[in-house]
């Protein structure tokens, strides 16, 4: 994947792409997994909770750490999350304002219906 974008913290620099790299098929995928659609989730139910992101730990996802930096990886090199360091530490936001100039509520509609699912399932709404 192309990425244009870097945010630099220091010497530590992460790539993400631009908003007009961002691709639809590219979203979809990363937003097709339970894992990655539940980081997803709770960082939209939090918006303006915590402007400044949250660290990857925060998350507690029921995966290896390697598997969990594979998940935020995808999320980040499809352009739905970003990743900037501060200090030590990895944070993650939402970048709801490139998805939605992009794809006009395809975020909302998304997370829509993963909150009916995990109504209709009984939880989190993973299968």
């Amino acid at each position: 994947m192309t990425t244009a974008a870097a945010h630099t913290t220091g010497s530590r620099t992460l790539a993400h792409p631009d908003r007009a790299e961002i691709r639809l098929e590219a979203v979809l995928h990363a937003l097709a997994d339970p894992m990655r659609l539940a980081v997803v989730r709770e960082m939209a139910a939090a918006r303006g909770v915590d402007s400044q992101g949250f660290s990857c730990s925060h998350f507690d996802l029921p995966v290896t750490k390697s598997t969990s930096t594979h998940h935020f990886r995808v999320l980040r090199e499809s352009g739905v999350i970003e990743q900037v360091y501060r200090g030590t530490t990895k944070l993650n936001g939402l970048r709801r304002a490139d998805l939605d100039a992009l794809f006009p509520g395809l975020l909302d509609r998304v997370l829509d219906a993963a909150d009916r699912q995990a109504d209709r399932l009984g939880g989190s709404g993973a299968a």
